[in-house]
């Protein structure tokens, strides 16, 4: 994930890399097994980021949902 910060890079960047090696992985003709393991790790890692990120969204909508209806 290129980010400049690349310990905590953001959700857009996140899903970026997530969007780039699924595109790369349907370009191939044939697998790169020499490089796979590098675009599986990168993957996982974004994916944490995103799922991680949508989870926060969808509590704090959840509270404010909660808080605006009065329960």
């Amino acid at each position: 994930m290129t980010s400049s910060n690349s310990t905590n890079p953001t959700f857009k960047e996140a899903f970026a890399t997530l969007k780039a090696n699924a595109q790369k992985l349907e370009d191939q003709t044939e697998p790169d097994i020499d490089h796979l393991l590098e675009v599986v790790e990168q993957s996982t890692a974004a994916y944490k980021v995103c799922k991680a990120r949508i989870d926060a969204v969808e509590k704090a909508l959840l509270l404010t949902f909660e808080s605006a209806s009065g329960t």
